[in-house]
């Protein structure tokens, strides 16, 4: 029998990492569990839609704007953290679930006592002595002399995340908290849920106490179907990241390179706003292609053969969680990484942005349709996705923190 519980979920409102909160945020619901999403307004509806409570998260400016002065990351943790005490306060959470990026719900969590799990929309980025930096796009080494150049590196790599670690322990020294030792300080040592897939890790020597990864924490909003290109050729979805690519160079690309390709393609703008539609211009859409502003990922993905995209974390889950090899062409960040893990994988193909025109998209395409191999390790991953996603395996485990905070 499952206990009821009160818990508490915090993410800042980027659509990467307020979505998958929501997703076990819902998931925590229908076991029966009072749950509360803070969050930022523009998923009110979406949260009270889903049967949960809606708390606002504090938005501060961390980027220069008109008449307001921005906050670095650090001080814009230190305000969430004392605004949001009189919400745990109030709310009482047996446990507190936070995204990677949301320090202010764990940091008030940990000043009243209250378990924390963390919430990692993607890939782990504790590396391990010998491993390229995170989010380099660097695969790990193959040889001895590989790895001994990464650990040089690491050096450097270390000094960075000291200064990491000093500057959110003057963030804990403000608010009341014990300063830290370790890296990462802003990760559970309790509970750290990887919402990615083993496929993707690369194998560490001695797991992580406490970190499991569970799956993609699936989740978008209620989205209509939308018509597919004619014919019965293999299907490509283009799926770029407007935010990445804002005059469109992917989606370009991808038209005029499989224009008179064996194939049918189906280009997403990924709801742009007519302003923008206006600024990029008119772009040639070929006869095998159709061009569409937005197509909902859970609806379509499973009907593609290959997905070409920028490699978003949760753009490149939905993908190989359908069974689809991807093209993926990383723009910034964590892209890189999320390439690199990819290739390494088996699952897809990835082209460094800068050689990404249309003669190497078709190439990279038409491999990806005729060699069976990428599509056999993306039926893998699928596989072990359907055995349960990251609200499955994810839930029990923030069940059994809250149980051993109120032991």
């Amino acid at each position: 029998m499952i206990v009821r519980r009160r818990i508490l979920l915090g993410a800042f409102g980027d659509p990467g990492h307020a979505f998958p909160v929501m997703a076990l945020g819902r998931r925590l619901a229908e076991r029966g569990h009072e749950v509360c999403v803070q969050t930022w307004l523009r998923w009110k509806v979406d949260v009270e839609a889903a049967g949960l409570r809606f708390e606002a998260a504090p938005e501060y400016p961390v980027f220069p704007q008109l008449g307001q002065e921005p906050l670095t990351p650090y001080e814009a943790a230190q305000r969430a953290t004392l605004d949001t005490l009189p919400l745990v306060d109030a709310f009482a959470p047996d446990v507190v679930v936070a995204d990677i990026l949301t320090l202010g719900p764990a940091l008030a969590a940990e000043l009243r006592g209250v378990p924390v799990a963390t919430l990692v929309p993607h890939v782990d980025p504790r590396t391990e002595v010998g491993w390229p930096p995170f989010a380099s796009g660097a695969r790990i080494a193959r040889t001895r002399l590989g790895r001994a150049g990464w650990r040089r590196m690491g050096r450097l790599v270390d000094r960075a995340l000291d200064h990491g670690r000093d500057e959110l322990n003057e963030v804990r020294e403000q608010v009341g908290l014990p300063a830290l030792e370790h890296h990462h300080g802003g990760m559970s040592r309790d509970l750290v849920l990887i919402g990615s897939v083993p496929h993707l890790a690369y194998p560490r020597p001695t797991p992580l106490s406490n970190t499991h990864t569970v799956g993609p924490f699936v989740w978008e909003p209620p989205a209509d179907d939308v018509p597919l290109p004619e014919g019965d050729g293999p299907l490509v979805l283009v799926a770029p990241s407007t935010s990445q690519d804002p005059d469109g160079t992917l989606l370009r690309a991808a038209l005029r390179g499989l224009a008179d390709a064996p194939v049918r393609v189906l280009a997403a703008q990924n709801r742009v706003s007519e302003a923008e539609i206006e600024r990029l211009g008119p772009m040639e859409v070929p006869d095998n292609a159709l061009l569409v502003p937005w197509v909902s990922y859970g609806r379509t993905m499973p009907l593609a053969d290959v997905v070409v995209c920028h490699a978003g974390h949760g753009t490149l889950l939905r993908a190989l969680s359908a069974g689809k090899p991807v093209i993926a062409v990383p723009a910034t960040g964590d892209m890189y990484e999320n390439a690199a893990r990819l290739a390494w994988s088996g699952a897809g193909i990835r082209l460094p942005r800068r050689l990404a025109g249309a003669r190497a998209l078709r190439t990279a395409v038409l491999q990806a349709v005729s060699d069976p191999s990428y599509a056999a390790r993306a039926a893998e991953i699928a596989a072990w996705v359907a055995a349960g996603d990251g609200t499955d395996r994810g839930a029990p485990l923030v069940e059994a923190l809250a149980a051993r905070g109120k032991g």
